[in-house]
């Protein structure tokens, strides 16, 4: 059975098919053929809505004034990185783990020459929101195998999708990686339904 993820209008997410998932701690969490995940951030049973967002006035509008949905590109010998600011969702596996090739707070913020091609595409594997992407010599790095489809949720922070799950009707980003994507969780996101690291700004826990 293929896994689906539907946004419900002003409401959660509706996945069928799930059989992976996972907490904060990596505790693996209960599913049914039908999960119903909180995308409002104000269930008091996280992960699972509870019916919450009926009454917080939630909405799954898009309200803009993000990031620009802009596809940035750098390259350097045997290695093309591209970048997609909208729905990065501020992990950090980039900046921590090669701040030789991502460097926060300069301009431009992405050296493709700080580091072997090898390590910038094992390292841009783990962008869990696939807001980075990678080729070399002009073939599409090969990514490490995707496995079941699954869904982490990560702490105070967005769902983690991986693998074979579709998102049903959604606008993706240009350049965007659909294998490996962010969903909002905090219900505050500017670019729904995806992460656009809002819940750092607005102190999400959850």
């Amino acid at each position: 059975m293929p896994i689906t993820i539907e946004c419900r209008p002003n409401g959660p997410y509706k996945v069928n098919g799930l059989e992976n998932l996972t907490g904060p701690s990596g505790e693996a969490l209960k599913t049914q053929p039908a999960v119903f995940l909180c995308r409002c951030g104000g269930s008091a049973t996280k992960p699972f809505c509870d019916g919450t967002h009926k009454k917080n006035g939630f909405s799954g509008a898009r309200v803009g004034g993000g990031e620009p949905d802009k596809l940035d590109t750098y390259r350097a010998k045997g290695v093309t990185i591209r970048d997609n600011r909208s729905i990065c969702a501020h992990a950090g596996h980039c900046t921590d783990g090669l701040p030789g090739v991502f460097k926060y707070g300069s301009e431009p913020w992405i050296d493709p020459a700080g580091a072997s091609p090898a390590g910038i595409a094992e390292l841009i594997a783990k962008c869990p929101s696939g807001a980075l992407s990678c080729t070399r010599d002009g073939e599409s790095a090969p990514a490490p195998e995707p496995g079941p489809g699954r869904i982490n949720v990560a702490k105070d922070g967005p769902y983690e999708v991986r693998g074979p799950v579709e998102l049903l009707e959604a606008p993706w980003a240009e350049g965007a990686v659909k294998d490996r994507y962010t969903l909002c969780r905090c219900g505050q996101s500017k670019n729904k339904p995806f992460c656009d690291g809002t819940h750092y700004d607005v102190g999400f826990k959850g």
